[in-house]
């Protein structure tokens, strides 16, 4: 086959996360011909773990049926860094920084962000965690994590690491029983600090766990904080969407692009019985997101499980990596990675620095 034929066979090989052909994204980087064989390369923007090696298949099978017999494909990953808001500088060594919020409190954004975090890993990616929920820092105790980080020189922080991601949070320099009751400047000052003088290295994704609601917090990560993108967790029931549509619009209005929605305890399914019932109401997440034109990322279970192993200190993706919320959560990860890939790139550290000497 010729080059153009083999490009033709990949026109009709769709990526499952971005639902557009590989050609079409500019995703083939590279075609060779040579006797019969068929070399490609494919580079995604977003880890997608292994959707890779099923990618590769599904090209050689359909290089197969055009008469191809002897196909190499290789599908590797490339995360590039992605434009913030316009008057933030990235900080240097982390690509990006998803914040995951939620309009009010008790809808499982915690676990959802640091679920999600470790699907990113798990996928392939570098990960951090920013505890950034000062008044309740809840992942030490969710990625398992104790003791006090260590600074070398007296003015930065080591981050703290776990199950392959690094992580800082208020929770590790206070004792976990102790309230911090802090006006306003204080606590944004602390988030400031924890995101800045930490060590974080090389990044593909931090991910911000906001607090709830629309306040000090959320007005300084916009203002101050260099934001690719940002995930909103909400619950089915119209309580939960109506504070969520609040975090979606403050997002909006500082030109934070939204990567999606997750609507959490979409369903309760019964241990004993398997009966699933929607507790919390059917469907909301999915109607918000076509109300506001934005995607809608997935549905996680009400599941005992899953409280319990953040409890523990081991998250679902790590406690259960095969099984079936594992899976979602890996899925929403893909979804929301491969929506920020297709925004448009930071290419600050490209340009040269110029600088004026007097000789």
């Amino acid at each position: 086959m010729t080059r153009e034929q083999v490009e033709a066979v990949l026109k009709g090989i769709k990526d499952r996360y971005l639902e557009q052909d590989i050609v079409s994204l500019h995703q083939v980087k590279d075609i060779t011909t040579d006797n019969g064989k068929v070399a490609i390369h494919i580079v995604q923007g977003y880890p997608a773990g292994s959707y890779r090696d099923e990618l590769a298949a599904e090209i050689k099978a359909a290089l197969a049926a055009a008469g191809v017999a002897d196909a190499d494909v290789s599908v590797t990953t490339q995360v590039a860094a992605h434009a913030v808001q316009k008057s933030v500088k990235r900080k240097d060594g982390i690509k990006n920084i998803i914040a995951v919020a939620s309009g009010k409190g008790g809808v499982g954004k915690s676990t959802t962000a640091v679920n999600l975090a470790l699907a990113l890993k798990a996928d392939g990616a570098t990960v951090g965690m920013l505890d950034a929920d000062i008044y309740g820092p809840s992942q030490p105790r969710m990625l398992g994590i104790s003791g006090q980080p260590e600074s070398s020189d007296g003015k930065s922080l080591e981050p703290m690491q776990n199950h392959g991601i690094k992580a800082m949070s208020i929770g590790f320099l206070i004792e976990e029983d102790t309230p911090m009751i802090w006006r306003g400047p204080m606590v944004t000052q602390a988030l400031e600090q924890l995101l800045g003088d930490t060590n974080w290295g090389d990044l593909d994704y931090l991910v911000i766990d906001l607090p709830p609601g629309t306040g000090d917090i959320q007005l300084t990560l916009s203002q101050k904080i260099p934001v690719s993108g940002a995930i909103i967790v909400t619950t089915p029931q119209d309580i939960a969407l109506l504070d969520a549509r609040k975090g979606l619009k403050m997002f909006e209005k500082v030109e934070v692009p939204i990567l999606g929605i997750v609507e959490n305890m979409s369903m309760h399914i019964c241990s004993n019985c398997g009966t699933v019932e929607h507790i919390f109401g059917e469907g909301g997440g999915q109607r918000m997101a076509e109300q506001y034109g934005v995607n809608y990322l997935g549905g996680l279970p009400l599941d005992i499980k899953i409280r319990e192993q953040v409890d523990n200190g081991n998250p679902t993706v790590v406690a259960d990596p095969d099984g079936a919320v594992a899976k979602i959560y890996k899925d929403i990860s893909r979804k929301a990675a491969a929506r920020l890939a297709q925004k448009a790139k930071d290419y600050s550290t490209k340009f040269p620095s110029i600088k004026i000497m007097n000789v």
